[in-house]
Order: C-alpha cells, then structure tokens, then sequence
C-alpha cells in the first residue's frame, strides 16, 4: 500500500509518502510545500493544491491520510490549517483517492508507542522505521511521515478487519 501523509497548514504543509505493509514501510517521499507569505489567502490555497496535486500525480497514493484537526486556543491557527485540510481533501476527492483522518495522540502512539510523545521523540522514531540517518526536517515533514506510517499500520489493519467482518456477515 502507498499512502500520502498530509500535516496541514496554510504556511507549512508537510507531505510523507511511504509504501509497505504494517510493521514494514519504506521511504517514497518526503517534503514541506511553503506557500507565499505575501500572497492573499486565496492565492496561497490556489498555490496549495497546485502542490498537493502534483505530488498525487507523481507519487500516485492509494489513500491519503491526513491529521484531524483539534480545537485549540487559537482560532486563527485552526481556521488556517482547516482550510488547508479541505485543500487536501477537495485534491484527493477529485482523484477518487480514499481520505483517512487520524489524530495526533493516534499517530504519536503508532510510531512511538505513546500518545503523549513530544515532536523530537516522533522524529526520531520515523527515522528508525524509514531507515534514515536522522528525522526529516522541519518537523512538518517528519508529522507528515508519522501519519502515512500510522495509517499503514493501522488504517490497513482496520481495513482488513472490516473487510471480514463483512464477509462473516454475508
């Protein structure tokens, strides 16, 4: 399976993608798309999905997996990284690509092991499963990876489960 891991924002978006199976990933991908912080926000989400849409043309995800957004105390923040969601969602609706959402506490203990794991710690364990000498930077990148990951552990096991329980059912 090959999945596209979106940590949404206006400013920063980090994109992951890995291929594999649960307990098993490989490095595809990694990036951070920076929109211009001198274009109205329109054009900024215009530029977001024009980068979106590009790497689900060159890296041909079987589902993007991308970060539920929380609420917080800042509501600008929120709004920003909402809109930039419904970017990710609008680019891989278009395609027909499945959308998966998980949280960050989810995604922290499937690479980790705990919910309450800090962004380094995260990192560092992305960089021990992918195999690479040290955790993609920025962070953005690294979130990115740690949601494709969780969602290939455990979004394809989920799937699977579904899948006969369905078959049981009929």
């Amino acid at each position: 399976m090959r999945v596209l891991g979106v940590d949404p924002g206006l400013t920063r978006c980090g994109l992951g993608v890995v291929e594999g199976r649960p307990g098993r990933a490989s490095l595809v991908a990694v990036g951070v798309v920076r929109t211009p912080s001198d274009a109205e926000p329109g054009e900024r989400l215009v530029f977001l999905e024009s980068e979106l849409d590009r790497w689900m043309e060159r890296f041909t995800p079987e589902v993007v997996a991308i970060e539920r957004v929380f609420a917080d105390v800042n509501v600008q923040s929120v709004m920003t990284t909402a809109h930039a969601t419904a970017i990710a969602l609008l680019t891989a609706g278009k395609r027909g690509i499945p959308v998966a959402f998980h949280t960050p506490t989810e995604v922290k203990a499937s690479v980790t092991g705990t919910g309450r794991a800090e962004k380094a710690q995260v990192g560092s364990m992305v960089a021990r499963i992918l195999g690479l000498n040290e955790a993609p930077r920025p962070a953005d990148a690294a979130d990115a990876l740690a949601l494709a990951i969780c969602h290939l552990w455990r979004g394809a096991a989920q799937g699977r489960l579904s899948e006969l329980a369905k078959a049981a059912r009929a």
